[in-house]
């Protein structure tokens, strides 16, 4: 039988396990943390019986895909669920703009902008399901839906402030700002509509929908799953070199590009060895959980609605706090996320308590404190939100990074989105999974397609060492 280890237990390191496991492997995933799940933990961090997620909150990429397809988490108790607005993004005077699964009632919202949104959004929407496949892939592959590629690419290709041309209305540029400025990276650059183009699509055609009872719902499944193909986790085992998983036919890493260059270090092809150090990591997140009493007061009301809320003012404020963070500044007013799971999954209030999980966007590796700032910047769209607020806890990009070491300097999202590492992750390769070494991979969000707890980056990995094994015969 063939023998397989995977190192870290995030979603694709559990993803690789599953499919390797269902293939016939004896798969044991081993986690240098006490508890698995990577970006999908979750806990009661501020309150008793507040749920709050600790990175990953909401899986638009999640609901439908290869791996989703093939493994039916559903069946090892998995939920989703979805709050009414996707997504939004609140301006001065109660003004903003926000996101429906419908097009159509996203639409009726946008006043003179909604032929144009419709004409690229619903378009998008239509052929979505085929452009997910093609993206949540490697990019260096011939295309089976390549008109519906072409399209999507013709917006991903363009920056962001460009691309948000199209519209006349302040709200609307706002909130297609808000959405492009999860890739962290400066919104006047080549490809940065990419992951904006892409998240805001699929909120339309699968939504933003949370785990119910927390995203570590979603590592409960994997784990429950692969239990039944007979798998085993072992956690506060950590691999320093090759020589601590010596024997396993298939090792999987679900590290940063740098951990796996230590983990095989002296055995790395010259050329991997290099790219893999070389590897880029982009800005950080600074993280705040806050408990608060009635919610966040929103004086744009759909807000109040919203999975998620995007803060940061126009998108000319947004795209000039970007950059100052991709430059290494901290802007005054930074660019915040606010995730109000508990709109979807109600479990996870307590007493008209809900949990608010929040990060802004801050330097690389950035030490100071943007607490204070992150309240100010939701007190201008929501007045009294301070006052409401019971308890909080904090994580700077420090904590992030001592507590999932593949957030490099506090990067959540494993890498910095520029135009070659969006395509040529994490090194230009027909197999960007195989590290050069046989039968050793790299499965982390650092490969493609990227950030966000879908599993592929495990799953396109596990695919590619079933390959090698089936070349290689019995």
């Amino acid at each position: 039988m063939t023998t397989a280890v995977v190192v870290g237990s995030g979603p694709n390191g559990l993803a690789a396990a599953v499919t390797l496991a269902a293939g016939g492997a004896d798969v044991t995933v081993l986690e240098a943390s006490d508890s698995i799940g990577g970006g999908t933990r979750s806990g009661e961090v501020t309150l008793p019986g507040l749920l709050h997620d600790e990175c990953s909150g909401f899986h638009p990429l999640g609901v439908d895909n290869a791996f989703s397809r093939r493994f039916d988490l559903g069946a090892h108790g998995l939920e989703w669920a979805w709050p009414q607005v996707q997504y939004a993004h609140p301006l001065a005077d109660g003004r903003g703009a926000a996101v429906w699964r419908s097009v159509e009632r996203t639409v009726s919202e946008l006043g003179v902008d909604g032929p144009s949104y419709r004409r690229m959004f619903g378009r998008l929407d239509a052929r979505f399901a085929e452009i997910a496949r093609e993206f949540l892939q490697p990019m260096v592959h011939v295309p089976r839906h390549p008109l519906a590629l072409a399209r999507f690419g013709s917006y991903a290709a363009l920056p962001a402030t460009l691309l948000a041309r199209r519209w006349q209305r302040e709200e609307t540029r706002a909130l297609y700002a808000g959405v492009a400025a999860h890739a962290f990276r400066p919104l006047g650059s080549l490809m940065s509509s990419a992951i904006g183009v892409a998240l805001g699509t699929a909120a339309h055609r699968f939504g933003w929908p949370v785990a119910v009872g927390g995203s570590a719902s979603v590592t409960t499944a994997m784990a429950r799953l692969l239990a039944s193909y007979g798998g085993r986790i072992e956690t506060g085992t950590e691999v320093h070199s090759l020589r601590d998983v010596a024997g396993a036919d298939v090792v999987m890493l679900d590290t940063s590009p740098s951990a796996a260059a230590r983990i095989l270090a002296g055995q790395l092809p010259r050329h991997v060895d290099r790219a893999y150090r070389r590897f880029r990591h982009g800005p950080a997140a600074f993280q705040v959980a806050f408990a608060v009493d009635g919610g966040v007061p929103w004086t744009h009301e759909p807000s109040r609605r919203a999975g998620t809320v995007h803060v940061g003012g126009t998108i000319e404020q947004i795209a000039a706090v970007e950059r100052e963070v991709w430059q290494g500044r901290m802007p005054q007013r930074p660019f915040v996320l606010v995730g109000q799971q508990s709109v979807a999954d109600p479990t996870r209030a307590r007493g008209g308590v809900h949990p608010v999980d929040v990060y802004a966007h801050v330097p690389a590796g950035w030490r100071g404190d943007a607490t204070q700032a992150i309240v100010e910047q939701i007190e201008r769209y929501a007045p009294g939100f301070a006052a409401r607020v019971l308890a909080t806890r904090v994580r700077s990009a420090g904590d992030i990074e001592r507590d999932n070491a593949n957030y490099v300097g506090g990067d959540i999202v494993t890498g910095a989105n520029t135009p070659w590492q969006l395509v040529f992750r994490p090194r230009p390769a027909l197999d960007p999974y195989a590290t050069g070494i046989p039968g050793v991979y790299l499965c982390s969000a650092a490969t493609p397609p990227g950030a966000g707890a879908h599993g592929m980056c495990g799953w396109h990995a596990a695919r590619s060492a079933q390959r090698h094994l089936a070349r290689r015969g019995p």
